[in-house]
């Protein structure tokens, strides 16, 4: 007890000291960096001899580590590479080829938990819009969506290429709210719209918002875009406004659920997936706007990386174990 008191002690009195003494903000040099990265590496295959020597570490260390891997990267000065994928261009490509004044429906179906996957995907796609003086139009199936979306929106429109436009609410773009009902609403939005939102979120009734002023249906809509972090979500937003009316669509998903999407994005009934984080880190470099996907990136890679080499000496621990096993039968 004494000893754990000691040691906690100690290292809140070093975090301290660095926090005051320190001078911000902390970016290491690309020189250190690397040298922190190799000896990182070095201290992993210490590791990785003590346990072909049978001296294994604790649980305690791996922990040490990761928390290592996530914590230091935000101090770093590495640019990690990152390849846009065709999937992640077809997103892309289906915004930029759309004329001036297109209307475009974003369905936020997440909530805070999912945030930090699909949130930079908003703030990007709703950049790349109002770049282009598209239309949105944003509603949610999840309660907490349309918030999402309002801290999304405020983002993009402080991008200095967007607050020259001058853009209005319920002109350029209008957030119609949640709404209860799962597939049930996207049903009835395929012959109006009107009967699911009679108002947006700020209560105006839906005729007399200017930008709702010919869109009565999905047929008055050029392309769509699904942010989805589970059920009601893009699988329901396919099976029902794409399926029976035709609805273009792509989708932004978490990181568990973008392999479930495939299907749908090879048969071409999706145009167009971003999946998880590095899918919004991707979705960043084709729009040219470096984001926080791109600066989470990193501490992502690293955490894995070091996730991967531990599970690799975990398994030569469990081997050296068996063998000698066999040897004692």
């Amino acid at each position: 007890m004494n000893r754990d008191f000691i040691i906690y002690s100690v290292t809140l009195a070093i975090i301290l000291i660095l926090y005051f003494l320190v001078p911000k903000p902390i970016n290491f040099s690309p020189t250190v960096s690397s040298l922190i990265i190799a000896l990182i590496g070095l201290a992993l295959l210490y590791i990785l001899f003590r346990t072909i020597m049978r001296q294994y570490v604790g649980r305690r260390v791996v922990f040490l580590f990761v928390g290592i891997a996530v914590v230091l990267p935000f101090f770093m000065n590495v640019k990690q590479p990152i390849r846009v994928s065709p999937e992640v261009q077809t997103v892309y490509d289906w915004v930029a080829q759309l004329e001036r004044g297109s209307k475009i429906l974003v369905s936020f179906d997440y909530d805070p938990a999912s945030a930090p996957e699909l949130q930079p995907m908003a703030e990007s796609f709703f950049r790349l819009c109002l770049e282009r003086d598209l239309k949105i139009i944003i509603m949610g199936l999840w309660p907490q969506g349309p918030q999402q979306a309002e801290l999304a929106l405020q983002i993009a429109l402080q991008d200095p290429s967007v607050v020259a436009k001058n853009l209005r609410r319920h002109v350029d773009y209008v957030n119609l709210g949640f709404q209860t009902g799962n597939e049930f609403v996207i049903q009835r939005m395929g012959t109006s719209f009107k009967s699911m939102f009679t108002r947006d979120v700020s209560g105006i009734p839906y005729d007399s918002i200017p930008l709702l002023k010919d869109v009565s249906n999905f047929s008055n809509i050029d392309y769509s875009f699904n942010l989805s972090a589970g059920y009601p979500g893009t699988v329901e937003w396919v099976q029902v406004a794409v399926d029976r009316y035709g609805l273009k669509m792509g989708a932004g998903n978490t990181g568990v659920q973008a392999t479930g999407m495939y299907p749908y994005l090879r048969s071409g009934q999706l145009k167009g997936l971003l999946g998880g984080l590095s899918g919004a880190a991707e979705f960043e470099k084709a729009t040219n706007k470096v984001g926080t996907a791109t600066f989470y990136m990193l501490p992502q890679s690293f955490s894995h990386v070091i996730v991967i080499a531990f599970i690799f000496i975990g398994n030569v621990a469990y081997f050296l174990g068996e063998k000698r096993k066999k040897g004692k039968e």
